[in-house]
């Protein structure tokens, strides 16, 4: 597949949509850029004392490829700096230039079908509630020798989703768009099959060029 197409999937911490994306990716052939990563490198590098938005300015794949990326406090360190204007313009050009790829491209994030790829050919936005959520990422916490509470990281993620929410740059929410998938009571395999339905209806229906 020569031709461009992009998916862009947006939503909360914890939803789904990372798993999602990848799988969708996979059985495509497509390019698959985690978006989170770009901004919880810039907290990484902020936690060390860069300033956020030279962070930003200055990513290099190796501080991708940071094994430290997915802590609960490099989390809350990317959705402070994701607020930042000057961030989040820094790392915009990236963001399309990888849409645009030839072969097709799978982002996922939090502003992908509202201000990255508001031209994308599928749209959709992976949710679950909040103690869904939480319980997810306490479990991949605790399986990881974290030691945390069930009660600390519910807080945590409702801290975030508030953060995401209510930023006055690209704030956490639905285009007007995008496809709805509540995870709160699905299996991968059943999230993955309803991502695909919505995919290939749109496959069939958008000429791609």
């Amino acid at each position: 597949m020569s031709e461009s197409f992009t998916i862009a999937v947006d939503g909360p911490a914890a939803a789904g949509k990372g798993t999602i994306s990848k799988a969708v990716a996979a059985h495509y052939g497509f390019g698959h850029l985690d978006t989170g990563l770009l901004y919880r490198a810039v907290g990484a590098k902020m936690m060390e004392g860069t300033a956020a938005a030279e962070a930003a300015r200055n990513l290099t794949p190796e501080d991708l490829a940071r094994d430290d990326l997915r802590g609960p406090e490099v989390a809350q360190a990317a959705s402070k700096v994701a607020v930042i204007a000057e961030v989040r313009a820094a790392l915009v050009d990236f963001q399309r230039a990888f849409a645009r790829r030839a072969g097709g491209a799978v982002l996922d994030g939090r502003d992908i079908g509202t201000v990255i790829c508001p031209y994308a050919q599928v749209k959709l936005f992976v949710t679950a509630s909040a103690e869904v959520r939480a319980r997810r990422r306490f479990l991949e916490l605790t399986s990881a020798g974290k030691v945390v509470s069930l009660e600390d990281v519910l807080a945590d993620v409702k801290a975030r989703d508030e953060r995401d929410m209510n930023r006055a740059e690209a704030p956490l929410k639905p285009a007007a768009d995008a496809v709805l998938i509540d995870t709160s009571e699905l299996s991968i395999d059943e999230a993955l099959a309803a991502a695909l339905t919505v995919i290939e209806a749109r496959r069939q229906a958008v000429p791609q060029s």
